[in-house]
């Protein structure tokens, strides 16, 4: 049998609800793209539903047909997709690759492969829809130069790895903001650095055609590029920066700054990047009014999403809490 769902996804943000295919088919295409959709196997009643919103760049939805449907997009074309089924199972072919999604194993299609999926009754999916230039981008920071050839990632994602349940909360903040306007959704810098850690997993974790070339080493950068690194990071430390905005600035590839970092600092540029934004929560905090101004706040808008974390490195470096800091203790 499959998982029990116990809640459903984005239920504030609801794009449509219908038992018509001709209207599932259409409202779908909106958010994805044009596709063929009929209905499989069992004859049952469509009972669609779709939710989605986007709160930076990547765009989260539930969606489930209620009845065994097939689903043609052909080539996505423009963006990447992670599927992840929240109970049932799937039947994903995509290019030359066939898997049985469940819970346990998600899809990740690829946007220059041909897909074609059967879902069975029963399968509601989360779905993260990725930009493919934005993807494509962050892999050409990475590599330090153009990719040869189209990005293609293995199609199952083992959901049970140790990496994949990590990408699976960071995943679920990221719904979990696009539901409630007034929290991490109202915090840019701190969602564009949620969506970019999740773009860098995917990259550096999924298999893929280029995985090879993402971990092999790579000449470490000099002490000046590095030094020109960390110049840059403080003079855009409010900017929702990756590893690769910075290797860019500094005409590096996004391995060799990390190495030339670990060698001459024992650091990594985002710690380094952590480190300086905590002196600027630490800055703004001393200078603040408590009655106008909370350590929530000012954490959140210099990227600090987990306050007990934040608390225990503000500690551990200031030796005192955030809130006797703005008390002027």
């Amino acid at each position: 049998m499959g998982e029990v769902q116990e809640r459903v996804p984005l239920a504030d943000r609801s794009v449509f609800g219908t038992a018509d295919l001709d209207e599932a088919r259409e409202q779908v295409a909106r958010v994805f793209c044009p596709h063929r959709l009929e209905p499989a196997g069992r004859a049952a009643p469509l009972a669609a539903r779709l939710n989605s919103a986007q709160p930076g760049s990547v765009r989260v939805n539930y969606l489930d047909y209620g009845a065994d449907v097939r689903i043609e997009p052909g080539e996505l074309e423009s963006f990447f997709l992670v599927q992840i089924p929240l109970a049932g199972r799937s039947l994903i072919r995509c290019g030359g690759q066939e898997i049985v999604s469940t819970p346990a194993l998600a899809s990740l299609p690829s946007p220059t492969e041909y897909l074609d999926m059967r879902w069975a009754a029963g399968c509601p999916q989360l779905i993260l829809k990725f930009d493919r230039p934005a993807v494509e981008e962050a892999l050409e920071r990475m590599l330090g130069r153009r990719p040869d050839r189209p990005l293609v990632f293995d199609l199952g994602v083992d959901m049970t790895a140790g990496w994949a349940r990590g990408w699976r909360s960071m995943a679920d903040l990221l719904v979990a903001a696009a539901e409630c306007d007034d929290g991490l959704a109202a915090q840019p810098l701190a969602v564009a650095h949620l969506e970019g850690a999740l773009l860098t997993s995917l990259l550096t974790m999924q298999p893929s055609n280029h995985r090879d070339l993402l971990n092999a080493p790579r000449p470490a950068a000099v002490p000046k590029v590095v030094r020109r690194a960390m110049e840059f990071i403080e003079g855009h430390a409010h900017e929702p920066l990756t590893t690769g905005d910075v290797a860019r600035a500094v005409a590096v590839s996004g391995r060799s700054l990390q190495e030339g970092f670990r060698r001459h600092l024992g650091l990594t540029p985002m710690t380094y990047l952590r480190d300086v934004r905590l002196s600027r929560v630490h800055e703004e905090l001393a200078a603040g009014d408590p009655a106008h101004r909370t350590v929530t706040g000012v954490a959140a808008r210099w990227g600090f999403l987990h306050q007990g974390r934040f608390a225990a490195a503000y500690r551990a470096r200031y030796g005192q809490a955030p809130s006797q800091t703005l008390r002027g203790r």
